[in-house]
């Protein structure tokens, strides 16, 4: 019995140590973060966080992924209904800031052309698997799955945290949000739309 208090323990250490880096990160970069601001405040030490992790490098590394997987989970695609998909991330966007600053943080500082992430790492077979089902039953458009993907996101990260015109919030009127997602919707209804 002693040792499953002491691997709740250290999972509850653990966890404090994701959610403080999370925001640590989500603010600084992986440059700019500090692993004694992260330890400070997730009440640890570096030996723990470094014989979870490895290095800085490697926790960056493990939250990045969890986001990863988060917003795949959270948000799955139907490519029967892009444009929900496009809205359901918009308002992902919107819960989770920092999913998406985490992102941004690591195409500026790891990956600055290409994929995101290395080709064994992506997470994406699966939604262009669904958009090829859905344009070989004619739902949507004729064209490169994986540009189809590219375009839905990227409309969809219109007014998110790291838009270069204007990053919303959660705070901001429900009806600013229901016509942002209208537009949203129609845009990407339009531009996936099958070939007339």
């Amino acid at each position: 019995m002693p040792d499953q208090h002491l691997t709740a323990r250290g999972a509850a250490t653990r966890q404090r140590i994701v959610d403080v880096a999370t925001r640590e990160f989500a603010e600084h970069g992986v440059a700019g973060a500090r692993v004694e601001r992260i330890v400070a405040e997730a009440n640890t030490n570096k030996a723990q966080l470094y014989g979870y992790f490895g290095s800085k490098e490697g926790l960056f590394e493990a939250i990045f992924r969890a986001s990863l997987e988060r917003i795949v989970n959270v948000v799955p695609i139907d490519a029967t209904d892009l444009p929900g998909w496009a809205e359901r991330l918009y308002d992902e966007y919107l819960r989770r800031p920092d999913l998406i600053r985490l992102a941004t943080w690591s195409r500026l500082e790891r990956r600055p052309a290409g994929h995101l992430v290395a080709d064994a790492d992506r997470l994406d077979t699966t939604k262009l698997a669904a958009i090829t089902d859905a344009q070989a039953v004619g739902l949507v458009r004729d064209g490169d799955p994986f540009d189809l993907m590219a375009l839905v996101i990227a409309l969809s990260m219109a007014w998110s945290p790291v838009s270069n015109v204007y990053a919303a919030t959660a705070d901001e009127p429900d009806d600013v949000h229901d016509r942002r997602r209208a537009l949203l919707r129609d845009t990407v209804r339009r531009a996936v739309a099958p070939d007339a």
